[in-house]
């Protein structure tokens, strides 16, 4: 180790010819300024590929996740559908005189709340059931169940291939009220 200034200094020097010899070596006869600006020379055909290179990579890499996350979104909204339109069912369904206006207008308040969300129609279906024989019977649990497809989004005769992204359910049970 070296003890003084001078000594640091051709310590240094001698460490830096190292160095040089090595790269030498490994460059072949050329120096490194040589080598640097041939380099730099060599670069210059590729000036502006990287902001290509980025947007290429940057499209391949987001379009998927936007059309995941718009999918995710396709599902969330169905779920919320689903359990808004059995709620509401259970409501209707309750609510009316008999049972025949009971189950048609609780088939009507599913399909309402179904196209609120955006779904259509006939990706939906409603499932009614009681725990007694007579639905009407005061004290009488009514429980709708409304399932629903959601379809993979901006995919054309996605109704012909049943290509869905989900199969969706939700339930909602009611007591029919001993006045009415």
């Amino acid at each position: 180790m070296p003890q003084s200034t001078t000594e640091l200094s051709g310590w240094a020097d001698l460490v830096g010819q190292r160095l040089v010899k090595r790269l030498r070596e490994a460059w072949g006869t050329a120096d490194a300024c040589n080598t640097a600006r041939a380099s730099r020379a060599h670069d210059s055909g590729q000036r502006g590929s990287a902001v290509v290179e980025f947007t290429f990579l940057g499209l391949l890499l987001m379009v998927p996740v936007v059309y995941f996350v718009i999918t995710v979104g396709q599902i969330q909204g169905g779920s919320f559908a689903v359990v808004g339109a059995a709620d509401q069912a259970a409501k209707v369904f309750v609510a009316q005189p008999d049972e025949a206006s009971g189950r048609s207008a609780a088939e009507q308040a599913a399909v309402l709340a179904i196209a609120d969300y955006g779904h259509p129609a006939d990706h939906a279906r409603v499932e009614i059931s009681c725990d007694r024989g007579n639905c009407m019977a005061a004290g009488s649990a009514v429980t709708i169940t409304v399932h629903l497809s959601v379809p993979l989004p901006f995919v054309p005769f996605s109704d012909a291939f049943r290509l869905n992204a989900s199969h969706l359910s939700g339930t909602a049970t009611q007591i029919v009220g001993r006045f009415r």
